[in-house]
């Protein structure tokens, strides 16, 4: 519960000082704002997550197990494009709040976003404590 409230919180302050600091990225609003566009983020970044790890499944099952050749390694290499996808997403129904001009901005502004879920993520937390 308190990791998941730590994560809205960073993730509003990355909307609000962070991500503006990305050419192609412009936020307008206060923090109040940012902590609601935040849990639009966090859902669209689940039906995202939801929808690929679906078709993924349906993939895998119909290769005969096949498809994981190529899908984990897509996984690995292009594990920021979901939260890039999200935020391009709550943009589009934010537009008032949050713009976003271009993929490779989203793009930069997922990594950052990546970061703060790696940073506060129960297996990284136990990483770091040994």
């Amino acid at each position: 519960m308190m990791r998941g409230i730590l994560r809205l919180v960073l993730t509003a302050l990355a909307f609000v000082a962070v991500l503006p600091m990305i050419p192609g990225i412009d936020f307008h609003g206060n923090f109040l704002s940012a902590l609601l566009i935040s849990l639009l983020f966090g859902l669209m970044l689940w039906l995202i997550e939801l929808g690929v790890g679906f078709i993924a499944a349906l993939w895998t099952v119909a290769s005969l197990g096949l498809a994981l050749l190529w899908l984990i390694p897509l996984w690995v290499i292009g594990f920021w494009v979901l939260p890039a996808l999200a935020l391009l997403l709550t943009a589009h129904f934010v537009p008032q709040h949050l713009t976003i001009t271009g993929f490779w901005p989203a793009a930069l502004a997922g990594l950052v976003i990546m970061l703060i879920g790696l940073v506060t993520s129960k297996t990284f937390r136990h990483k770091a404590k040994d």
